[in-house]
C-alpha cells in the first residue's frame, strides 16, 4: 500500500511539473510574440515601442503594437490594438496577455488599457516583458482593483 501511495505522489508530481512546463512554454511563446511585434510599433513621438500578444481561451494568439498619432489623444496602445484585433476575429475570452517594451524596463498597461482588458477578462494573467530579464506575471485585478465593469451597468429587475 505504501508503494502505491508513493507511485501516485510521483505521478502527481510529474503531471504538475508537465503542466508547469507547458505554462512556461506558453509564456515564453507569448513573450517572444510580443517582443517580435514590438518592432512594428509606430512611435515617432514618444519613441516607446510596445508589443502585445494575447492568448484567447480557444488557443489562438493575437498580436498588436502601439500606433501613435500627432494628435496624442488618438494614439492606440498595443493592448487595445490586440483586443480589437481579437474581438474582430470572434474571440471574447482571454487567458493571458504579454506586454513587451523595447526598453530594458517592462511597463504596465495604462489605465485605459486596463479598463478595456477588464471588459473581457477581469482576472487576466498579465506578463510584463522588458528587453532584459524574466517576464513578471501579475493578474489584471491586481493592477485594477475595484474596477468598473459590465455588472455595474446591468439593471436589477
Amino acid at each position: 500500500m505504501a508503494r502505491t501511495k508513493a507511485t501516485r505522489a510521483t505521478t502527481k508530481s510529474s503531471s504538475e511539473t508537465a503542466a508547469e512546463i507547458a505554462a512556461e512554454i506558453s509564456e515564453k511563446v507569448l513573450a517572444a510574440s510580443a517582443r517580435a511585434v514590438c518592432a512594428q510599433a509606430y512611435s515617432p513621438y514618444s519613441h516607446v515601442r510596445v508589443g502585445a500578444a494575447l492568448l484567447a481561451a480557444d488557443g489562438r494568439v493575437f498580436t498588436g503594437c502601439n500606433v501613435e498619432n500627432a494628435s496624442f489623444g488618438l494614439t492606440t496602445c498595443a493592448e487595445r490594438t490586440v483586443v480589437c484585433k481579437a474581438v474582430s476575429e470572434g474571440a471574447r475570452e482571454f487567458v493571458t496577455i504579454a506586454i513587451a517594451t523595447a526598453g530594458a524596463r517592462a511597463l504596465p498597461p495604462c489605465g485605459a488599457c486596463r479598463q478595456v482588458l477588464h471588459e473581457f477578462a477581469p482576472k487576466l494573467r498579465v506578463l510584463l516583458v522588458g528587453a532584459r530579464g524574466k517576464p513578471r506575471a501579475v493578474r489584471l485585478d491586481q493592477l485594477l482593483p475595484s474596477a468598473f465593469g459590465p455588472d455595474h451597468l446591468r439593471r436589477k429587475r
